[in-house]
């Protein structure tokens, strides 16, 4: 069942300050599941650890919105796949600059990145070396693979117009020239 954004901030308010009730009391009052409201909690504790603290924080110009982390949530989450017009409507609907969207989503990576133990970052940073080392590898191959299919188009059309095969002269197999006395590099 979707809940609006303003009844998933109710409830997280709930179970934060003083006061705060858990998770599973929460939802036995309100009938919403204890993990769905864990959930929550912990998207809101995401997005309230990309929010600078007070003395690193810079000083807001006037007029512009204090984001809270509620809130950049559901813009975050509202943006995720648009991209165009659509971004650009989202964008204009919340009063909110692109680069400013940019930097929540690199905090929230940022912040995804830094919750994870030791031993899965390194898991991370070796299979994004090993992604790399595979994307050099396939670019090589597939200059490689241009390069043999312009050689064989190439003898295709000396075979037929300049270099016809002599008669009696059965050509090979596996790219074999014996009257070009070569052999192509495949």
């Amino acid at each position: 069942m979707p809940y609006t954004d303003g009844f998933k901030s109710e409830m997280v308010k709930r179970m934060v300050g003083p006061g705060a009730v858990s998770a599973a009391a929460l939802a036995r009052q309100v009938g919403v599941s204890q993990p769905t409201l864990s959930q929550w909690l912990q998207e809101a504790n995401k997005l309230a650890a990309m929010t600078p603290p007070p003395e690193e924080k810079p000083a807001a110009p006037s007029g512009s919105k204090k984001w809270t982390p509620e809130e950049k949530l559901r813009v975050l989450v509202a943006a995720q796949g648009l991209a165009g017009g659509e971004l650009g409507a989202l964008l204009r609907r919340e009063g909110l600059h692109e680069e400013k969207l940019k930097e929540w989503q690199q905090a929230l990576a940022g912040a995804a990145t830094e919750a994870l133990p030791a031993k899965e970052r390194r898991r991370l940073a070796a299979a994004e070396k090993r992604v790399k080392e595979l994307e050099r590898e396939l670019h090589r191959k597939e200059g490689a693979l241009a390069e043999t299919a312009a050689l064989l188009v190439l003898e295709k059309i000396l075979r037929q117009q300049i270099w016809p095969v002599p008669a009696g002269v059965v050509p090979l197999r596996g790219g074999t020239t014996p009257w070009l006395g070569r052999r192509l590099a495949l």
